[in-house]
């Protein structure tokens, strides 16, 4: 198994919760996904959890995190650092919903049916990155269920914490998952060293015979959806691992879809880790979707200026963003750090660790070399790639070669 054993930096430090942003700026996209349509106009009063727009394709929707009036449409920072429109919002604070809700007592009485048109309803994404929506996954025949607590990259620790906090609701969920789609078997895939967290986890399985603990090497990137399957079940997959009858959910998602099976609560807010050497008082946070970035470092007492800068996601896929970023549900991290000066690039050294450290197995250096030709990206697979950035951790040469082989990516889709 190929991976880099990394020092973690990651702070176990409790949750907070900000839920009183002035506005909200409600991304109007889906993953990389920006083809939607806007069912609300300004001036509008709009509910919480209300639909304001959905995604062409999946039919997925986008809903209100707060209730107030519909001020216009603007364009903000998102997660992967470019602009979207937005739908911005003036928060009145009353939290006001259009329907009344109930308790679920039994969640595992659902049918299939309803369990994926709920999940749909919700806007249940996958949360560890990918904004996947999840009904998508269980539209498939599957027998085996990986949830993945493995949370591989430094400084993360929103999947620690809902764990450690919420493994009687999630074992909760789990077992209604497998009911509903039957299901035959779960692996809950944590890393080895966290021995706290396997004990708690422990303390509670036993009573969910189908649910076994999978403990995977303390390495990176083993969160990786396609090592997980080959790690915890010996199978191989082309694209999507319903292939080989298999689902993979994030464990975060899992207690979302805990919330909306339970208590018909949708996926507008998350946890988010804020941390970093210029964050004094570390510390995971509940926010809103559509929060913007500065609201919440000052909610933790930090002033941004020229001598910062802030990453969005982890320190090995992440991207530097501004104060203007906008939260939504695949934002799972801001590292903020003291700003330093990057090594200057030095000429290719042709060392091929690059290639011998590449979890994808693909040759990074060389479709560095060959970014803009196609016919050779092709025949380099330069769509395996996985943008996990250990090529560039690994270069002695200091080539920032993930983001080389990224805009390779870019190039060679957009041609072909």
């Amino acid at each position: 198994m190929i991976g880099q054993h990394l020092k973690e930096n990651k702070i176990y430090c409790g949750t907070k919760i900000y839920n009183k942003p002035k506005y909200v700026y409600i991304p109007l996209v889906n993953g990389k996904n920006k083809d939607v349509i806007t069912l609300v106009k300004k001036g509008e009063y709009v509910y919480k959890e209300m639909q304001l727009a959905k995604v062409k394709g999946n039919n997925l929707p986008i809903l209100s995190s707060v209730s107030g009036i519909v001020v216009d449409i603007e364009k903000h920072m998102i997660f992967d650092g470019t602009l979207c429109d937005t739908i911005k919002i003036e928060n009145d604070f009353k939290e006001t919903i259009e329907k009344t809700k109930r308790i679920e007592e039994n969640i595992n009485k659902y049918s299939k049916e309803d369990f994926i048109e709920i999940l749909r309803e919700s806007s249940i994404v996958g949360m560890g990155g990918s904004s996947f929506p999840t009904y998508l996954k269980y539209k498939s025949e599957v027998n085996t269920l990986i949830v993945n607590a493995v949370e591989c990259e430094p400084f993360i620790s929103t999947d620690y914490e809902i764990t450690k906090t919420k493994i009687e609701e999630i074992l909760i969920c789990i077992d209604a998952i497998m009911e509903i789609n039957n299901i035959d078997n779960c692996y809950i895939a944590i890393k080895k060293n966290k021995k706290e967290l396997i004990k708690i986890i422990n303390n509670y399985i036993g009573t969910y015979p189908k649910i076994k603990l999978s403990l995977v090497p303390a390495l990176y990137p083993m969160g990786w959806e396609r090592y997980l399957v080959e790690y915890i079940t010996g199978k191989k997959y082309k694209s999507i691992p319903s292939e080989v009858g298999i689902i993979v959910n994030n464990i975060s998602t899992i207690y979302a879809i805990y919330n909306t099976l339970k208590y018909q609560k949708p996926l507008i807010e998350r946890n988010i880790t804020i941390t970093g050497d210029m964050v004094k008082e570390k510390t995971n946070v509940t926010v809103k979707n559509g929060t913007k970035l500065d609201e919440i470092l000052e909610f933790v007492g930090l002033k941004r200026n020229e001598e910062v800068v802030a990453i969005c996601g982890g320190p090995m896929m992440g991207t530097s963003v501004t104060d203007d970023l906008v939260i939504s549900p695949n934002v799972n991290s801001i590292i903020v750090n003291k700003k330093i000066n990057i090594e200057e690039e030095k000429v290719c050294l042709r060392c091929s660790k690059c290639s011998l450290a590449c979890p994808a197995r693909i040759e990074p250096g060389l479709i560095k070399d060959y970014k803009d030709n196609k016919e050779m990206l092709k025949k380099l697979n330069v769509n395996k790639c996985i943008e996990c950035g250990i090529c560039s951790y690994v270069c002695p040469a200091k080539i920032n070669v993930r983001e080389y082989v990224r805009k390779a990516k870019e190039n060679y889709n957009e041609k072909v």
